[in-house]
Formats: structure tokens, C-alpha cells, sequence
């Protein structure tokens, strides 16, 4: 945080490299060169809060001290863009005179899909979902040994959250500035964190009533309540082709079930309507907490998001745990397996948790839902090895229609659009009395 402060106390004349006439237009336009060469250094080693307002104080100055603006007409980028640059990039068009030239503007659009912040999403979705998938994994094997406690299941995951994240979030704005975070923002998180907990004791509940296959198909339901959040909350603009690609995602996803379905692997339903109701009820939760955490990881750090969470998420299911399953923790089988299995779990929900709020903020929370599809496929390769599972052909197309399906979701706009980022540390933190706290 010190460099924050020192920030908005700059010496604009200190920094100059050598005293600079203004009447010699050739010293002018090697002092803008030299201006550019020291931001673009400073911008790459900035904090993990973006200074970005300093920046363009400082380069606003820069412009208005040398009277110098490179000109927008030639092609040029400005000061500012040479810092930041301009994450927005046009597709190439699709020309449709010719088959030649259709097919030729079809491999460029193709192409120009591939970027870096374009695998960083896709890779990062695939990881999430794997995460889910042993998530699921070790939730089947601790009901298999009669381990059912899921709101002490859950919290482990939050608590491991909160001592990660918390004393971080301390550290970087002082316990004044914390204190102030909780009493004036706190109950925003209070509420993001009630409803992921319910929503993931609701799942796991609707697991021990209904079928595997109604669970697959009725969680798809967070994806579309998961687009209209937010655009509720973001104002976001969908292209037609995002929809394709949500459609044809959970095309994928059918596909999928129907391979369940033939290989006999939906399993018994007790009370499917009970059952089917909790997972509606826990998709939309799933999809409106997404949409709100995705509102604050834009404007706020991610640790203080993750961070509130995980202290919130903690209470919730502390309480939980205590009200529903303090009976039932004294008769669960505690032994080796079921601790390690415990501990897999944990894992597991933390790393989601710390990765989920990045690709919240590079991509989209829908996006993040569509990749979660291909857990079911990342299933089977669990099985292969713990459960000696015989696939079906049909989970290798459906696993390429879900992959299919997050390529055309970018088809017409990149990561980068998907929502506009503004990360700052709430002013209550930067003014006042904790000033010392926040620097050290």
C-alpha cells in the first residue's frame, strides 16, 4: 500500500530524465520516448491493485508538460495505450462473395480466437472443472463410507478460505481499515456467502433423493438464471452467437446424459420430485451468486473477496453444522479414509474458490458455468481408475460438442468484453486514521 500513497504524493519534475526544452521539438518527442519506456516498466511491476488513475495523472501530465499527443489518425497508440494497452480487439470479418474467400475469412476469424487471454480462459475453466469433478468424486466415496455430514463438509473449505485470505486482506489495509470493511460492506458478503452455502448444502442434499441424471440436467439451469443476473447487475450485451455457444454446450451436456443413461449409470431415485425441486432451487442460487461475485471481483481485490467469503461462508455453515449435524458428527466413521478423503475435498473446493474469482474477472461467471460441463467427462477418467468404469463412445463427441461450445461463446466478442473491470480499495480504507496500518 505504500506505493499508493507515494503515488499520490508524485513529484511529476523529479522523474525527469534530464532537463527538457520545450522550444526543441526533437528533445520533446525523445522525452515522450523515454516517458513511455518508464511507465511501461513501472506498469509491469505495479501491486496486484491496479494503479491505473496514477498512471493516467501521470501521463495526462506527461502530454500537457511537452505538449506532444502522437496523432490517433496515423495509426499510433497514445501514452496511455502504450501502458494499457487496449485489451478490446476487433474479429476479422467474414467475407461471404466467394467460397474461397469465406473459407479464407472463416480460418482467420478462427485464428484470431487463439489469444493468450483466450487459452488462460479455457484452460482456466477446465481446471475448475476438474476441481468439481474431484469434488464429486471424494463427496460419492464419503457417502459410500456413510460419512454424510455436508454442511461439516463444507466447512472446512470455507474455513481454509478464511485463514488464507483474511489475515492477507489485514495485512494489505490494516485492522482499522478491515474493521471498516466489515461494517460498512460486510453484509453484501454476508449475503454472497449465505447463499453459496446454501446453494452447495442443497446440492448435495438433492444427490440423496433424486437421480444423477436429473442432477446433470437440472444444474444447466445456472447457466441461462447465471446470464441474466448479470445483466441485471452488469448490464451485460449478449451477441447471438454466445447463446449458440451456450446451446450447443449444453447439447453437449445431453449428449452426456444419454451416455449415463445407456451405460445404467443414474443410480436410484427416492423422491424425485423433492429431489429435483433442491436442485433447481441450488442451480439458481449457483447462478445468482456467480453473477454477484463476479459484480465484486470487477470492482474489488480478490482477496478482500475471496477473503469475506470465506469468514462469512465459515459462520453460515459453522452454525449449520452445529443446529443440523451435531449428532450425526459423533456416529460418522472417522478414520483414516474418510479424513484423507475430507482433505481431498477441501482441497479441491479451495482451489476452485481462489481460481473461480480470476476467471470471473478475465472471462465471465456464464463462462465459468459452460466449462463446468465437462466435469461429468473428467468423471469417467476418474472412474477409469478407481471405479474400472468401461466408456461409452458417446462421452468422447460430448466432451467435443461442451469444448465446441466454449470456443463459439468468444466466436464475435473476446474475454476482455465480457465485462469492464474497475478494482479499487475501497476509499474508507485509503483515508482516515489507518493510513500507517495500510502502508506497513
Amino acid at each position: 500500500m505504500e506505493g499508493i500513497v507515494r503515488a499520490r504524493e508524485f513529484n511529476f519534475a523529479s522523474l525527469s530524465p534530464r532537463p527538457i526544452s520545450h522550444q526543441d521539438s526533437s528533445n520533446k518527442a525523445n522525452a515522450v520516448a523515454q516517458w513511455k519506456q518508464w511507465l511501461t516498466s513501472q506498469a509491469q511491476y505495479r501491486r496486484p491493485d491496479p494503479l491505473q488513475d496514477e498512471y493516467q495523472l501521470l501521463a495526462m501530465h506527461t502530454e500537457s508538460t511537452f505538449g506532444i499527443k502522437e496523432p490517433e489518425e496515423a495509426g499510433s497508440s497514445s501514452l496511455l495505450d502504450h501502458v494499457y494497452p487496449s485489451a478490446q480487439q476487433n474479429r476479422p470479418s467474414i467475407d461471404f462473395d466467394s467460397p474461397t474467400s469465406l473459407v479464407k475469412t472463416l480460418c482467420a476469424r478462427l485464428l484470431s480466437l487463439w489469444t493468450p487471454s483466450f487459452m488462460y480462459a479455457l484452460l482456466g475453466g477446465q481446471l475448475l472443472s476438474l476441481c468439481v469433478t474431484c469434488a464429486s468424486v471424494t463427496t460419492t466415496e464419503l457417502v459410500e463410507r456413510h460419512w454424510i455430514l455436508p454442511s461439516t463438509q463444507t466447512f472446512a473449505a470455507y474455513l481454509s478460505l478464511f485463514i488464507v485470505y483474511t489475515p492477507y486482506t489485514i495485512y494489505r489495509y490494516g485492522l482499522g481499515g478491515w474493521r471498516k470493511l466489515i461494517m460498512r460492506d460486510g453484509w453484501k458478503y454476508f449475503l454472497l456467502a449465505f447463499g453459496d452455502a446454501q446453494g452447495n448444502f442443497l446440492a448435495v442434499k438433492a444427490y440423496g433423493y433424486t437421480d444423477l441424471l436429473s442432477c446433470m440436467l437440472l444444474d444447466a439451469w445456472a447457466i441461462p438464471v447465471c446470464l441474466f443476473s448479470s445483466w441485471i447487475y452488469m448490464r451485460t450485451q449478449y451477441h447471438w452467437t454466445q447463446v449458440l455457444g451456450v446451446v450447443i454446450s449444453i447439447g453437449g451436456l445431453c449428449l452426456l446424459v444419454v451416455s449415463d443413461l445407456a451405460t445404467d449409470k443414474d443410480g436410484h431415485a427416492d423422491n424425485r420430485g423433492l429431489g429435483d425441486t433442491l436442485m433447481v432451487v441450488a442451480a439458481t442460487i449457483f447462478g445468482i451468486s456467480n453473477a454477484t461475485e463476479e459484480f465484486f471481483v470487477r470492482r474489488s481485490p480478490l482477496y478482500e473477496v475471496v477473503g469475506q467469503l470465506g469468514m462469512w461462508a465459515t459462520l453460515v455453515s459453522g452454525v449449520q453444522a452445529f443446529v443440523l449435524e451435531r449428532n450425526l458428527v459423533a456416529d460418522a466413521p472417522w478414520n483414516s479414509e474418510t479424513i484423507g478423503l475430507w482433505f481431498a475435498y477441501t482441497l479441491s473446493m479451495f482451489l476452485f474458490f481462489s481460481v473461480a474469482p480470476w476467471l470471473y474477472r478475465t472471462a465471465s461467471s456464464s463462462y465459468l458455468n459452460m466449462s463446468l460441463l465437462t466435469s461429468d467427462f473428467y468423471g469417467l477418467i476418474f472412474g477409469l481408475f478407481l471405479f474400472h468404469y468401461s466408456p461409452y463412445w458417446l462421452y468422447f463427441p460430448a466432451f467435443a460438442v461442451v469444448m465446441m461450445g466454449l470456443v463459439i461463446y468468444f466466436w464475435h466478442a473476446t474475454p476482455e468484453e465480457q465485462g469492464k473491470s474497475d478494482v479499487r480499495i475501497p476509499s474508507y480504507v485509503l483515508h482516515g486514521g489507518d493510513m500507517e496500518d495500510i502502508e506497513h
